[in-house]
């Protein structure tokens, strides 16, 4: 329940503020966008505890408050009013709910657990916390956590609230701290994600009045009996005793940083009634509930799980055009982990969809992992003030037919179209990656597709970068296209057939058919043969089969006519 918690810790060291470096911001760029943050933040606080509605995703929520604080150290702009100032209700807790660190990795759980003797771990359930007060044995009183000291009355709830304990088997008076959660079904947090589950609860507990069906579906764990026995043992025990097996079943007495990981691991990946963010550790002895504060105590921290989803600050966005003219935006960032994963940019896949999300410079983007290996951009969460100026292609710039030599604005599609020509699609030349067609087009040496099959050692080693042993490796390769067969031509050059579809002729009877006669070929299609057609009657096109021909490649004839269809 990051909303509730962490916001107790912004004033402590943040991963993200020692990871992270200062933007270089005038007072007044600063000034507008810890402003414009700010509100943003006080937005999805107002909407949570107000509303029972959440806005953001948890771990965007946590990541958007460390950036805050981070920005405020950076900048001295003064801190910002607590976010729990709106979750501030009428009802005093007998006790009062305190916070929890968070400890960025196993290094840290080790220095936490130094020196503790009882230390135990449960999985960190991921709903909405609440004081519990039975009187004579029965549920009374429902609060929920507001800012700690005082929270709302959600007393009404209890009579629909049927899968909780409402009625303990002795008449006793006792206050309770715990969790109301969606109860789930085998539900494995690794796979599933936060199925939303907090959000959910929190917004049919901000009703005003649940069915009992709606009340079924919430459970509760019970994380702490202020006025218990003394050790953790003892309070589990007896909390089993009064109704509350959960509390004993998922808590393991351990003894080392790496008893927590093993168990962190485990409930990870296991089946669970509820959902979870993380692991919480707690000594097994701690101070007189009287003592107790609404802040984060010593004899208790959380361990969290790794984000699904990463807040990144865009750097740059850069605008990739395809041999077939197709614009790919790419997203640069500063760099996030995911999963282990170390991701720097991601595609947009289309130009549409970034004009739809207009990302730019210093915009703050949510991203995730698709299949749980491909980087995805999901959203944007914060836009910057500034919206800094890109040079963005025209839409109708590039398509099939541009691009065949290199000139200004063409220089990316002309790259791609060599790249595709000498790589395994198309003549699988060795040695022939993007980075050397690259530097050979920058270098003058080939403006059109055909200038490389004429290029000499000496040219070659004026190249930077490109040294004796790679010139004569290169011309080796150069060489070896001349034999390569005309179909492996026609498909470098950007024929579009499938890789499965052999083409038989030359190029004077390909260049002849009209769409009926393609469309007669095994595999083809109307539109593959109206692309056929286009492709073959192309000026660009004609004119590298000519340069190709007087080349000697086999295939392509003295003197290709237009045909006309």
């Amino acid at each position: 329940m990051p909303y509730l918690l962490l916001v107790l810790l912004f004033a402590l060291h943040t991963p993200l503020a020692s990871a992270t470096s200062c933007p270089d911001w005038t007072p007044q760029q600063a000034e507008a966008e810890v402003a414009q943050l700010r509100a943003t933040l006080a937005r999805w606080d107002e909407h949570y505890h107000r509303q029972g509605a959440a806005l953001v995703a948890d771990e965007l929520y946590d990541q958007s408050r460390e950036r805050l604080n981070h920005l405020q150290q950076c900048f001295a702009v003064g801190s910002s009013p607590s976010p729990l100032a709106s979750a501030r209700g009428a009802v005093p807790h007998p006790v009062p709910h305190t916070g929890v660190d968070k400890l960025a990795d196993r290094q840290a759980v080790a220095r936490w657990m130094a020196g503790k003797t009882g230390v135990w771990v449960q999985p960190k359930v991921d709903g909405v916390a609440v004081s519990l007060t039975y009187q004579q044995g029965r549920l009374v009183q429902l609060t929920s956590r507001g800012d700690g000291v005082h929270g709302h009355d959600w007393s009404r709830h209890i009579p629909q609230l049927g899968a909780i304990t409402r009625e303990l088997p002795m008449p006793v008076d006792l206050h309770l701290q715990g969790e109301l959660y969606l109860r789930l079904n085998e539900h494995v947090q690794a796979k599933a994600g936060s199925a939303n589950a907090r959000g959910t609860v929190a917004g049919l507990l901000a009703r005003k009045q649940l069915t009992a069906e709606q009340g079924d579906t919430i459970g509760l764990f019970v994380w702490s009996w202020p006025q218990g026995p003394g050790q953790q043992a003892e309070r589990l025990a007896q909390l089993a005793q009064l109704g509350f097996p959960d509390s004993l079943r998922y808590s393991i007495a351990i003894d080392t940083a790496e008893d927590a990981a093993h168990w962190r691991e485990h409930w990870y990946r296991s089946p669970l009634p509820f959902a979870t963010d993380g692991v919480i550790l707690r000594q097994g002895s701690r101070p007189p509930a009287q003592r107790w504060q609404a802040k984060a105590p010593y004899w208790i921290a959380a361990w969290k799980y790794p984000y699904v989803q990463a807040l990144a600050e865009v750097r740059d966005v850069r605008f990739r055009v395809g041999r077939t003219g197709r614009v790919t935006p790419i997203v640069h960032m500063q760099p996030v982990t995911l999963d282990d994963r170390r991701i720097s940019q991601v595609s947009l896949g289309s130009l549409g969809r970034w004009q739809a999300l207009d990302i730019r410079p210093g915009d703050q983007v949510a991203i995730s992992l698709a299949g749980l290996t491909i980087p995805r951009l999901d959203h944007v969460v914060h836009r910057a003030v500034e919206r800094q100026p890109l040079a963005v292609p025209a839409p109708d710039q590039h398509h099939a037919h541009s691009c065949w030599q290199a000139s200004e604005g063409c220089e990316e599609q002309f790259i791609a179209r060599l790249t595709w020509l000498g790589g395994k699609q198309g003549l699988a030349l060795p040695r022939t990656g993007p980075g050397t067609w690259r530097r050979l087009v920058e270098a003058g040496l080939v403006t059109s597709m055909t200038d490389w099959l004429h290029l000499d050692a000496e040219r070659l080693q004026q190249v930077p970068g490109i040294s004796s042993l790679t010139a004569a490796q290169l011309l080796s390769s150069f060489d070896q296209a001349r034999s390569r067969p005309f179909d492996q031509w026609l498909r470098g050059i950007g024929a579009p057939v499938s890789k499965h579809l052999r083409l038989t002729g030359d190029w004077a009877e390909l260049a002849s058919r009209s769409t009926g006669q393609w469309q007669a070929v095994p595999g083809i299609g109307a539109k593959r043969s109206r692309q056929l057609v286009d492709f073959f009657a192309a000026p660009e096109v004609q004119a590298v089969a000519a340069r190709l021909a007087k080349t000697g490649i086999e295939g392509f004839p003295a003197s290709p006519q237009r045909i006309e269809q």
